[in-house]
């Protein structure tokens, strides 16, 4: 099964050695310094269980050059064609002995540059002056996410669970889940994994040690 078999199938799909450990290096030395001089932007969120940048392609641009290698651009084209773009990106750190979880749940909305009042686009919200909207089932199923592992992800550092074929059932109430076909996401550093929003997904405590990644 291919890569974009296995996401349109499954839901998702893990692929190794996108990124080179001298391409990782400079990512995490760019997020290193912009730390240092924007910790007290309102998108920077730390705490003992994690730290989190919000709006990452915005608060630090210069990362982008590195994101977008020519490697990703091809698995992009490949796998879902031209015409992509950025629509939420988030950096997040889950720190050693970190707490921090999140229960299943499906990714539901989208981030845009304003407020228009649209047919069939409801649930808005705002947070740090961006705001976020559901749309249509639709554009749901055609979205897709990637998370960039800036470091080794397992069952025990709070690696991601997935239910398998999740994102079939369009927008699905969480208490009417049944949990089965469980996977946990162990995704070596350099490595992406590529989801669609829809499919259930689950976080867990880090038992281990620092978890970095980028999701976009």
């Amino acid at each position: 099964m291919n890569h974009t078999e296995q996401i349109n199938n499954e839901g998702f799909a893990i692929i190794d050695s996108v990124y080179s450990k001298n391409e990782i290096e400079k990512l995490i030395t760019l997020i290193e310094s912009s730390t240092v001089n924007k910790k007290a932007n309102t998108t920077f969120r730390r705490s003992e269980d994690l730290f989190a940048i919000r709006q990452f392609h915005k608060e630090i641009p210069e990362t982008l050059d590195y994101i977008f290698s020519q490697k990703l651009k091809n698995i992009i084209n490949s796998i879902f064609g031209e015409g992509y773009f950025i629509t939420k990106s988030i950096y997040f750190d889950k720190p050693e002995k970190s707490n921090w979880f999140v229960a299943y749940h499906q990714d539901l909305t989208i981030s845009v540059d304003k407020k228009i009042e649209t047919e069939n686009f409801e649930n808005w919200t705002t947070k740090q002056n961006q705001f976020a909207v559901q749309p249509p089932v639709a554009i749901l199923e055609n979205n897709f996410t990637i998370r960039i592992h800036l470091d080794k992800t397992t069952k025990d550092n709070g690696g991601l669970k997935v239910l398998n074929k999740s994102h079939t059932k369009g927008i699905f109430r969480v208490e009417n889940l049944t949990i089965e076909n469980e996977t946990i996401c162990e995704v070596n550093e350099g490595g992406i994994m590529i989801m669609k929003p829809l499919l259930f997904h689950a976080s867990k405590n880090n038992k281990q040690q620092t978890k970095k990644g980028y999701s976009h």
